[in-house]
């Protein structure tokens, strides 16, 4: 599997979304990934599932060495002591004496950003956390960590799709070598009845959703982390990587509308 190199560390292009997946079904779905091949997993504490993560991962016996481990800190902890309260919550859940990646998950109107992108610069300096990045976050933002700060950022994690434009965010990131982590990759199943891009899979032996995730993934710099509960479906996303698109895909795929989001910018200010 391709993988991303930003900040030191070695991202799998190719990961395990689990919003919305708790408990034993989400212990079941991250063993079961694991155990065909993905090394990628992606949480929050806002998911309510580390403990269960971290159950998957002790049972799987995987080395750790050969994993990535993605955590998020809420909005609402967006200060020094608030961090590192929620970093020690996390890390005692999935049972790790580190993760690989540290995100703030949304950005909030009243966060001091200096002090913030400070103590996760700490949290990385101790070695509890391999690198450290964002989620939700606008151009705007996005300069203030990097040109501002100076924050190292390893990526910035959004939601993007083969429906939705964000051409803006990669236009800033990529002169960067910064990653963008696409999460809803699959526009929450919306690409299934997609005529354009089931046409498309067709010509693949492929389904439409398949054929998105491609897209997707053949992006430079671009990481995707769809939801997959099921071994069929996990199965699948890997399954996507052995397609190849031509020109004439693409180009179908580009002229797409590019105007649906799944996810609100909620309280993200300044959404651009």
């Amino acid at each position: 599997m391709d993988h991303l190199k930003t900040q030191g560390i070695s991202m799998p292009k190719l990961g395990l979304g689990t919003f919305r997946m708790q408990g034993d079904a989400c212990r079941a779905a991250v063993e079961s990934a694991l155990s065909i091949g993905y090394r990628h997993i992606d949480t929050a504490e806002m998911y309510a599932n580390e403990e269960a993560i971290g159950a998957a991962i002790a049972a799987s016996g995987v080395p750790r060495g050969e994993l990535h481990v993605t955590t998020k800190v809420w909005h609402e902890n967006l200060n020094r002591d608030a961090i590192r309260r929620a970093f020690d919550a996390s890390l005692r859940k999935l049972r790790l004496h580190h993760v690989d990646l540290y995100l703030v998950h949304w950005p909030s109107k009243a966060a001091n950003w200096g002090a913030v992108f400070e103590t996760l610069m700490t949290l990385k300096e101790e070695g509890r956390t391999r690198a450290i990045g964002v989620a939700n976050f606008t151009t705007a933002l996005l300069k203030i960590a990097v040109e501002e700060i100076r924050a190292p950022i390893a990526c910035n994690q959004v939601e993007y799709h083969a429906m939705l434009d964000q051409s803006k965010v990669l236009a800033y990131l990529q002169p960067l070598a910064v990653p963008l982590v696409a999460y809803c990759p699959l526009a929450q199943g919306r690409f299934a009845s997609d005529p354009v891009l089931a046409d498309i899979g067709a010509r693949h032996n492929a389904t439409a959703a398949q054929v998105a995730l491609k897209w997707l993934l053949d992006q430079d710099g671009v990481a995707a982390i769809p939801k997959a509960s099921r071994r069929e479906s996990q199965q699948a996303n890997l399954d996507a990587l052995k397609i190849t698109l031509d020109d004439v895909d693409r180009e179908k795929i580009a002229a797409l509308a590019k105007d649906r989001r799944c996810v609100s910018p909620g309280f993200a200010p300044a959404w651009d």
